[in-house]
């Protein structure tokens, strides 16, 4: 039976993230929610709820509608007007924030209900298997650590009461070791959809540490989403200017580089981590490129022929995200364009600050391939 108390405390939660998801825009285009990611859950800063409750009054102080005052005179904490944040130190609580714990998979589901986004139907679904131990058997040898208390127990007071040997006046059990029943497993095997996702950034001199934290910021939802549609999420990161390098996640957000940019050499690394790693029949792939859109002018053709040949055949999605930025040209995304006509896994999206990202995860993850 449900008590008032736990009633009371599941409803409480539902309005906090009734709170969050009312203002999930906000916090998606705010970075400061990834520096309090977990491993499973993330601190989300809400202002505090105030729940409605009764004030008593002091006895002898009149009854409803007695007192000094006239009708329309604002009343509350001194009769005054909230401030507008000017004037010296006062001693009057101001607005409380509270964090609140958010699983990733809760934070999945409010993305994907805010943008709508369909779930993804996975491939390869049946090419993958990983192997998984059920304990679902009794066996009648194993460590004491799997031991089975309650069976035990039984066949003890089964035997003892067979022999003659209980008493119900001082009913003590002592088991034996023919008593003894354990725990046991067995191995199955269970199809499991991974994904791939591959993360390109242009870290030329163009690319600002304004433009890097918006790409952050979106990876950091991509992941949320994909990690709920999928039972793995593999994830490979390559960095680029006029040469390409494979490296790990911090140094993806952290690199500052100058120089030229060739893009077609993020292309190539992309290409040989499918190639050694994630067999396209069997792992559903994600590219996901970000860049201010300038590169040099003859790259381009290459570009072109690399993702035709290479890259779009074998991806789900390949998501190209242009940052605006002061120093680009932002010609790149116009050479994309293209390849519309020919290829529907290709998704682009003009990112113009943050309050964009938004906008630009329902362009990427809309799809639902």
């Amino acid at each position: 039976m449900t008590r008032a108390i736990d009633r009371d405390q599941q409803r409480f939660k539902e309005i906090v993230r009734g709170k969050i998801r009312g203002d999930l825009r906000k916090y998606i285009s705010h970075g400061e929610m990834l520096g309090r990611k977990g491993r499973e859950v993330v601190s989300i800063p809400v202002p505090n709820i105030d729940i409605p409750h009764f004030r008593h009054g002091q006895k002898g102080s009149g009854g409803v509608g007695q007192g000094n005052g006239e009708e329309g005179q604002v009343i509350g904490r001194g009769g005054q007007q909230q401030g507008d944040g000017s004037g010296e130190a006062g001693s009057d609580p101001g607005q409380h924030v509270r964090e609140v714990e958010v699983t990733l998979d809760e934070l999945a589901a409010m993305l994907g209900e805010a943008l709508a986004l369909p779930n993804i139907i996975p491939k390869g679904k049946d090419s993958i298997k990983s192997q998984k131990d059920r304990y679902n058997s009794i066996r009648r040898t194993g460590p004491d650590s799997l031991r089975h208390f309650k069976r035990t127990y039984k066949r003890a007071l089964k035997r003892s009461i067979a022999s003659g040997e209980y008493d119900s006046r001082e009913p003590i059990i002592v088991p034996m070791r023919e008593d003894e029943e354990f725990r046991s497993w067995t191995t199955v095997s269970e199809p499991q959809a991974n994904a791939a996702v591959i993360y390109m950034m242009d870290v030329s001199g163009s690319m600002t540490d304004e433009q890097k934290e918006i790409v952050r910021i979106e990876s950091f939802w991509i992941d949320t989403w994909l990690k709920k549609q999928y039972d793995g999420v593999q994830r490979r990161y390559v960095v680029h200017d006029a040469v390409a390098h494979e490296v790990d996640e911090d140094t993806f957000y952290r690199t500052r580089e100058s120089g030229g940019t060739r893009i077609s050499s993020a292309y190539k690394a992309a290409k040989t981590i499918v190639d050694r790693e994630f067999p396209p029949s069997d792992w559903n792939i994600y590219c996901f490129q970000f860049s201010d859109g300038d590169n040099w002018g003859e790259d381009n053709d290459g570009c072109l022929r690399l993702l035709r040949e290479a890259l779009l055949p074998d991806c789900n999605l390949f998501c190209y995200g242009q940052v605006e930025s002061p120093y680009g040209s932002g010609d790149y995304i116009r050479e994309l364009r293209k390849l519309k006509g020919d290829f529907e896994n290709i998704v682009l999206s003009e990112i113009e600050n943050k309050d964009a990202i938004f906008d630009s995860i329902k362009d990427f993850l809309g799809t639902g391939r």
